[in-house]
């Protein structure tokens, strides 16, 4: 577990379930090919971020708030998978926060400690982003991290993605903790 002075990056547990479902909106899925099913929402937790946790040791983390224990979405690591791009096999940072947890910064606070964790902990030498081009709050946060845009790695192909992926980039020499 990861903590930040408002926020836990934790496992995932089955209890998570339903609050994760209620983050399955068009504003926040518009830019990651839409709406899922609710057996698509749900495999997130128990095919993909529980048993990255379990094999690699860090995943998408759910993102709690301290002060009542809401769970606001995920952010963390995983490792990029999608076969064949120039980022497969890179640490890759990523997050995903309900509407009304927008603006208030606790995307750019885990992000942070996401980034320490990867660097510090998993000695990564570098950590991708990807993001599309007309999702300009997410390429914004990144580059308030410190991140830089990388067109040389972009590359079309996921499903989620409406025109090429866009990658930015930030080596462990760059990342100063913020």
């Amino acid at each position: 577990m990861i903590e930040t002075e408002r926020l836990l990056l934790r496992n995932w547990s089955l209890d998570d379930i339903e609050p994760w479902l209620e983050l399955n909106t068009p504003a926040v899925m518009r830019w990651l090919g839409g709406v899922r099913t609710r057996e698509q929402a749900v495999a997130a937790i128990t095919d993909r971020f529980i048993p990255w946790q379990e094999q690699r040791g860090f995943t998408f983390w759910a993102v709690e708030r301290k002060v009542d224990g809401r769970l606001l979405g995920f952010c963390g690591l995983k490792l990029g998978d999608d076969p064949g791009s120039p980022v497969e096999g890179m640490y890759e940072i990523g997050w995903r926060l309900r509407e009304d947890a927008w603006g208030q910064g606790y995307a750019r606070e885990a992000a942070a400690a996401s980034l320490d964790h990867a660097f510090r902990a998993l000695g990564a030498e570098r950590v991708m982003a990807l993001t599309v081009e007309g999702n300009a709050s997410s390429w914004g946060l990144m580059e308030r991290l410190g991140m830089t845009r990388r067109p040389d790695l972009d590359y079309h192909g996921p499903e989620w993605a409406e025109g090429p992926v866009i990658v930015y980039l930030i080596e462990r020499s760059e990342w100063r903790s913020s």
